[in-house]
């Protein structure tokens, strides 16, 4: 028979191991590799289970693959705003347009807690519950993404849900990119090849 103590070290040493298991299981690795080099992100399934969940349907069905980031946006183009950010913004590629999947309800950062903080993946959306495959990522904190942020005029702020966990060089050299205002010229958008899971 096994003693009362050996159960209850076992009991602990299980126990102890279970919230590691589920922190391993709460992220999704993908691969962008882009015409400037590789980008590498953590995709967080556990806080922002409907963006994430989305975001990744748009990898695993290829779409995109062909798709661009587009739109730099810098303290030195945003003339017109009074409150200025910094990030860069991709999505799809063209010929997929008519593929896109049906937009999702907005998940705020008051929600999942993920803040739009240096190198955090973000949904581009117009209104509430309209995002679909577009994003973009933080290049320095963007507290003003957040809920409850100026930038965007309804204060609900935009659905973070991953982390850059590589290549930040390549996200800051495509931010520093020429662009006319804040979008790039047909020619100078920087392709996206493909973007798939890795871990």
């Amino acid at each position: 028979m096994c003693s009362s103590r050996w159960l209850s070290g076992l009991l602990l040493t299980t126990t102890a191991l279970l919230p590691r298991a589920a922190e391993a299981q709460s992220t999704v690795l993908v691969e962008m590799e882009t015409d400037l080099g590789t980008i590498m992100a953590e995709i967080d399934t556990v806080r922002a289970p409907l963006t994430a969940t989305n975001f990744l349907k748009y990898v695993d069905l290829g779409m995109y693959s062909g798709g661009t980031f587009y739109r730099t946006v810098r303290p030195d183009n945003q003339p017109d705003n009074d409150v200025k950010i910094g990030v860069i913004q991709g999505g799809i590629a063209r010929n997929r347009r008519d593929d896109q999947l049906p937009p999702i309800r907005l998940e705020p950062t008051g929600e999942t807690g993920i803040l739009h903080l240096d190198g955090v993946l973000s949904m581009a959306r117009a209104g509430p519950d309209t995002a679909q495959g577009e994003f973009f990522i933080c290049v320095g904190m963007q507290p003003e993404l957040d809920q409850g942020g100026r930038r965007n005029p309804d204060g609900l702020g935009f659905a973070a849900f991953g982390t850059v966990v590589g290549g930040m060089d390549v996200v800051r050299s495509i931010q520093s990119q020429e662009a006319d205002g804040q979008y790039f010229a047909e020619g100078d958008r920087v392709r996206i090849i493909g973007v798939r899971r890795v871990g």
